[in-house]
Formats: structure tokens, C-alpha cells, sequence
């Protein structure tokens, strides 16, 4: 005889139930992506009539100011509501200077930007590589990365994009106290309001290397493990993301995404803060490759991805692969 509790566990543990069909199985989906959720990153470069494909990233282009409107159509067009923007600049110094010039490449872009399209969200990633003649995130002194001599750069760019007309600063450096002192940078130029996007956990990822190439913001020397963090260690990204909070960021951003789900989920189970994904550069690529050789579903690929990012618990999810996404939702409307 089968106990009565036996019996009546069995009637509950037919979860394929709620699988029965399409309309059922959406109505008790727990996680979805939104179109008003993606960030896309845009690269921008000195020069004329550029648009120039970077070919370890298919689909991703780098564009001259007189071009990137072709590719801001196509983001207006598919409803994304925020940008990425990274500079590359015609001149690299020594101390970034590209970075905080009141005329460098990030802050006409910004300004070109807000002026044709007022309602798209301008997020400017704060950093000193792409403008460094040894392509560090920070000042160098006989081979050591300079922290603190830094900080004053760091808050410059930030307070330059503020006053260009940027939404949000995204300070991606990693040397402590910067978040700190960027706000109070921001906060005595009198953009109280402007919200930092701090990439708190930041990891030192071989997942970097197409965006290198798109940004020409490869080292020149040596690398960035002391100052970017060990992908080894999660308890230190919760100090990281704790730090970067308790000087003032407002959004955190967790940089590789797939193989690092779990700081997403430790970030949004310790914090309450908005979770901003960063699928980088490696991850759209070897998807790519992979999809162009017929070894996978990209769409079926990609949308996963996504998922899964948001079941981690982020919030938004900044993607090269957002143009497709956003598609793909509309078709599924």
C-alpha cells in the first residue's frame, strides 16, 4: 500500500504541467529581455568618411563622426534606448590627454549625439588606455601603474563628458578611489545628478581581445592583472562592488558576463544596486565564428546568453549583439 503523503506528492511533482504548452509556459516565464534594457557600444575614431569594419568582431564597425549616424539610425530604428561610447583618438600621449581635452574625439561625439538624438541615453566609458601612448588605464612611472596621480585624470574625462552632455559616466580603469573622486569631481562642477556606471568587477580576461583590436587599447608592455582583478576570486569582487558603492556609484557593472554569472548572482543577492552586464568583445566573437561556420543556432546562442545574464540578476545588459537582439524581440511580438 503507498503511504498517503507518497500519494499526494506525486500528484505535486508533475512540473511538466506548466510546459503544456507555448501560452502557458510564457505566462509563468520567471525572466525576460527587453529591448529597453540593452546598451550598445559604439566606437568612435578621429577622421573623415571612416567606417571601417573590425574583423575580429563581424557585424561591429569603427565610425568617424561624419559617418556614426548610420549606425545610430539603425540603434534609433531598433528602439535601444543607451549607447556605449568609446574614443580613439589621432594623438596618444603619456598621460592620456585625449581623455579630458575639451575637443577630444568622446566628447564631440557626445555632443553631435545629444544634438540629433536627444532622447538616446550617452553612457561614456571613463578610461585612460585608449589614449595612452603605453595603452595603460593609468599613469606610468618606471613600469608601475600609478593609483593615486591617476585619480585626478580619471575625474577630468569624466566632468569633460558631463559637461559634453553625457547621461552617464563609466569610470573602467579599476584604480581604487576613483569612483570617489569622481563624484565629488562631478558634484563640484555641478552635475549632482549625473550617475557613475562604476565597472566594480572587472576581471583580468583573456574575453578582451577583439576589443582591443577595436579600440587600439592594447598594453604596450607587460599587462593589467595589477589593477584589473583575478578571475579567480569572487569574495574580492564583493569588496570591489562594495567600495565602489559606498564612494558613490549608482549602477554596477560586472565585465566578463558568461563566465562570471556567478558574481552577477552574488553582486544582486549581497547588494541592491542595478546590475549592468557586460557581454564583451570574446563572447560576441566566438559566437560569431561559431554561427558563421553553421556549428550553431546564433539566435537560439545569443538569446540564452541573455537569459541567463538576466536570471544571474542583471539588470541591463550591455551587448554587441544588441541590434540583433532587439530584432528578434520585435519578430517574436
Amino acid at each position: 500500500m503507498i503511504p498517503k503523503k507518497r500519494k499526494e506528492a506525486d500528484k505535486m511533482d508533475r512540473t511538466r504541467r506548466l510546459r503544456n504548452n507555448a501560452v502557458l509556459r510564457d505566462m509563468v516565464r520567471e525572466n525576460h529581455v527587453r529591448v529597453d534594457e540593452l546598451i550598445y557600444p559604439l566606437f568612435v575614431m578621429e577622421g573623415e568618411n571612416i567606417v571601417e569594419p573590425v574583423d575580429s568582431m563581424p557585424g561591429i564597425c569603427q565610425y568617424s563622426l561624419d559617418r556614426m549616424h548610420e549606425e545610430l539610425d539603425r540603434v534609433k530604428e531598433a528602439g535601444i534606448p543607451a549607447i556605449l561610447i568609446f574614443g580613439i583618438p589621432a594623438h596618444k600621449d603619456e598621460v592620456g590627454s585625449g581623455a579630458y581635452d575639451e575637443h577630444g574625439i568622446v566628447q564631440e561625439a557626445i555632443r553631435q549625439i545629444k544634438k540629433d538624438y536627444p532622447d538616446l541615453v550617452v553612457i561614456a566609458d571613463v578610461c585612460l588606455c585608449e589614449y595612452t601612448s603605453h595603452g595603460h588605464c593609468g599613469l606610468v612611472k618606471d613600469g608601475e601603474i600609478l593609483n593615486d596621480e591617476t585619480l585626478p585624470l580619471l575625474a577630468a574625462s569624466a566632468v569633460s563628458y558631463a559637461k559634453a552632455g553625457a547621461d552617464i559616466v563609466a569610470p573602467s580603469d579599476m584604480m581604487d578611489k576613483r569612483v570617489g573622486a569622481i563624484r565629488q569631481a562631478l558634484d563640484e562642477a555641478g552635475f549632482t545628478y549625473t550617475p557613475i556606471m562604476a565597472y566594480s568587477a572587472k576581471f583580468a580576461s583573456g574575453y578582451y581581445g577583439p576589443f582591443r583590436d577595436a579600440a587600439h587599447s592594447a598594453p604596450g608592455f607587460g599587462d593589467r592583472k595589477t589593477y584589473q582583478m583575478d578571475p579567480a576570486n569572487g569574495k574580492e569582487a564583493m569588496r570591489e562592488v562594495e567600495e565602489d558603492i559606498a564612494e558613490g556609484a549608482d549602477l554596477i557593472i560586472a565585465k566578463p558576463a558568461m563566465a562570471y554569472m556567478d558574481i552577477i548572482k552574488d553582486i544582486s543577492t549581497n547588494f541592491n544596486i542595478p546590475i549592468v552586464a557586460y557581454n564583451v568583445s570574446g563572447e560576441y566573437a566566438m559566437v560569431k565564428a561559431a554561427a558563421a561556420n553553421g556549428w550553431i543556432d546564433e539566435k537560439k546562442i545569443v538569446m540564452e546568453n541573455m537569459i541567463g545574464m538576466k536570471r544571474a540578476g542583471a539588470k541591463m545588459i550591455i551587448t554587441y549583439h544588441a541590434l540583433d537582439v532587439a530584432r528578434w524581440i520585435r519578430e517574436e511580438e
